[in-house]
């Protein structure tokens, strides 16, 4: 009897090795053979999953950002003191271990690469800035952002701050470690919430 192919788990597996071939050699070090090679297949099976370069690369990255958005869910989904919450989803947006790292480090050279491509992934960061502005939604919905605060500059502030520590972590993890990371942004979050001791009064 034949052997039953995951082909779901298969298109992962040759996504997880797109990741290992732009670490190791740059998006330009990233043509489908070389990461036919890491994957351990031939030109011809990769091909049966993805028809070309591109069509790969953009599977890899929704791959990156299906991965972080579990993650987010799961921590959204527990029952935690909402500042609490908020830095642990911020958290899963800024590198802070050797997985995290690595998905930022492939997520930055994947959108230098796209910049310029047509009718390519949007490689922007526009779903981590929805994400910013639903936090600042979500904490002016428990009446914890500050009374008077301007939305749409916060989440700006709050979109900057985390692309710059993420930037910071990638280039200087030493310095910009994880707990310093929680420490500036768990300053940032006390600069623009309500002091929940005196909401409670």
């Amino acid at each position: 009897m034949p052997k039953q192919i995951d082909h779901e788990k298969r298109r992962k597996h040759i996504a997880e090795a797109t990741w290992r071939v732009i670490l190791e050699r740059g998006m330009e070090g990233a043509s489908v053979r070389n990461i036919a090679k890491e994957a351990g297949l031939s030109l011809g099976a990769l091909r049966h999953y993805f028809s070309t370069q591109d069509e790969l690369l953009v599977f890899a990255m929704k791959l990156v950002k299906e991965k972080v958005t579990a993650r987010i869910n799961e921590i959204a989904a527990h029952d935690l003191p909402p500042k609490e919450k908020v830095l642990h989803i911020l958290l899963e947006i800024v590198p802070t271990n050797a997985e995290t790292i690595r998905e930022m480090e492939v997520w930055f050279a994947f959108t230098v690469y796209a910049r310029h491509k047509d009718n390519m992934f949007d490689a922007g960061h526009d779903e981590i800035y929805k994400a910013i502005r639903n936090l600042i939604d979500y904490l002016d919905q428990i009446h914890l952002l500050q009374r008077h605060a301007d939305k749409e500059i916060e989440g700006e502030r709050l979109y900057a701050l985390i692309d710059g520590l993420a930037l910071h972590a990638m280039f200087d993890p030493r310095r910009v470690n994880k707990e310093r990371i929680k420490r500036v942004i768990m300053q940032h979050l006390q600069s623009i919430c309500v002091d929940e001791s005196a909401k409670s009064e």
